[in-house]
């Protein structure tokens, strides 16, 4: 599990009350937001995206760290429990960097997403080695992170990764159906199809946006990952072992983006807006705009 020392004086009666905290460099870590809160309802949360800097994947490592950390330090003072990573690019390349300057819990999306993998291929395995597909960003392909992950939990797993780039925008103007987008997810996924995977990562937080078109390109029979929900599964898994939980139950059903939850972003706060209606249904109650430098 992808957590750091958990070093707050609080007891944890009273830190299981505060809200977990999510980051990523724009909007695309709403999809594992809308994963943790609806695995875990009675949760508080408090969202920041870097929508001025994004995207990440064209950073140098030292300027990924730099931005992550600021990003933690923010989340970190407004009193959270825990630290969600939801962006690939800083999972991949800032996760220590980040533990060595909060001394909160962290958790990343590609460990879980890679264990989530191996384990649902497990089962599926006969006599050939698990065979494990991984799309994502350029950057995060490259970083290799995916491909690490899953063999130090399976060492003799065959690994084919590739990058689906406008992907992204296709998620974020939420074109989930149209011709355009079945056309380019056939073209990204032709080589994939042939490798006839077990499971397929989507290695990209705004990938789940697209869950239908990839799985009718690829086939029903090889099984979707969506590293969010396996990050969601793992959090959920941290708390009960911190015995962190929130005691306090919320009467009523919740919706996603209610004022239980504070957003903030450090620019283009309406368009932010606008493309979380898209991925998640409705606005943020609580949205703000900050500046972190």
């Amino acid at each position: 599990m992808e957590n750091s020392n958990e070093q707050n004086p609080l007891n944890n009666q009273t830190k299981a009350s505060l809200p977990i905290g999510i980051f990523d460099s724009g909007v695309g870590g709403l999809t594992v937001y809308r994963a943790l809160h609806n695995r875990l309802p009675n949760e508080h949360f408090i969202y920041l995206g870097d929508t001025a800097r994004v995207p990440y994947g064209t950073k140098s490592l030292a300027t990924v760290e730099r931005y992550a950390i600021e990003n933690a330090e923010f989340l970190a003072s407004h009193g959270i429990k825990i630290l969600v990573v939801a962006c690939n690019t800083a999972s991949a390349l800032a996760l220590p960097k980040i533990r060595e300057k909060i001394g909160i819990d962290v958790v990343g999306v590609i460990g879980p997403g890679a264990r989530k993998a191996v384990a649902m291929t497990r089962d599926r395995q006969n006599e050939t080695n698990q065979k494990i597909a991984v799309i994502a960003t350029e950057a995060t392909v490259s970083s290799n992170a995916y491909a690490l992950s899953i063999h130090q939990a399976e060492e003799t797993a065959v690994v084919y990764q590739t990058a689906c780039p406008l992907f992204v925008p296709l998620a974020e103007e939420n074109w989930t159906k149209e011709p355009e987008t079945v056309s380019i997810a056939k073209k990204y996924l032709e080589k994939i199809k042939e490798f006839q995977p077990d499971a397929l990562v989507l290695g990209c937080t705004h990938y789940p946006i697209l869950r239908e078109v990839i799985q009718q390109t690829v086939g029903e029979n090889v099984t979707l990952i969506d590293s969010g929900e396996a990050c969601a599964e793992e959090v959920e898994q941290l708390l009960d072992f911190k015995e962190l939980k929130n005691p306090q139950k919320i009467e009523g059903e919740r919706t996603l983006c209610d004022d239980l939850d504070h957003f903030y972003v450090t620019d283009a706060a309406e368009r932010f807006a606008r493309v979380a209606e898209r991925f998640l249904g409705s606005q943020p109650a609580k949205l703000e705009a900050i500046e972190l430098y």
